[in-house]
């Protein structure tokens, strides 16, 4: 999740060539490892140093040898980090399907909701908008299951089965 920072922001675009950006600890500048890498480069590509002052990465100085070592040593860090999070991820996902755990939003609508806008969307008489006021969905939600004359779309078959479905090509 991203937090608006308009001080960092503003000191970020006030920043030049040439100037160096003095933190009092590194935690200032970024929220996470990626997000400091990030605007730490994106300050080394402006030709703006960094200084931090205190805590941890107190020997950081980009406008030293030393210092850009130092970053460039966080910077594997959190691309190391980031690709074991990535990794991790997978491998879960991966695990949770092998144990028949599917991922993603619960549908809108259950079966004998899908099954009734069918069959109203069937006859020509039939308001929308009355039929979404009675589910209290939106129209929008009304068509991703069934288009205009009652016939499912793929979120319906999703929902109703394919096994289930009149007509479904197996």
């Amino acid at each position: 999740m991203t937090h608006k920072r308009p001080g960092l922001e503003a000191v970020l675009k006030a920043l030049r060539e040439g100037d160096v950006l003095v933190v009092w600890k590194l935690d200032r500048l970024g929220r996470s490892l990626h997000h400091l890498v990030k605007t730490v480069t994106g300050l080394s590509d402006r030709g703006v140093g960094l200084k931090v002052l205190s805590g941890q990465g107190a020997q950081i100085d980009t406008t030293t040898a030393a210092g850009r070592l130092s970053f460039g040593i966080f910077a594997a860090l959190a691309e190391f980090e980031s690709e074991l999070i990535r990794e991790r991820t997978v491998a879960g996902l991966q695990a949770a399907r092998a144990r028949g755990r599917k991922g993603g939003r619960k549908p809108a609508l259950t079966k004998a909701q899908v099954r009734t806008i069918q069959a109203a969307m069937a006859h020509r008489d039939t308001s929308v908008s009355e039929l979404c006021g009675e589910l209290g969905i939106s129209p929008v939600t009304l068509y991703r299951y069934v288009d205009p004359h009652g016939n499912l779309r793929e979120h319906g078959k999703r929902v109703i089965g394919a096994d289930n479905v009149v007509g479904a090509r197996t």
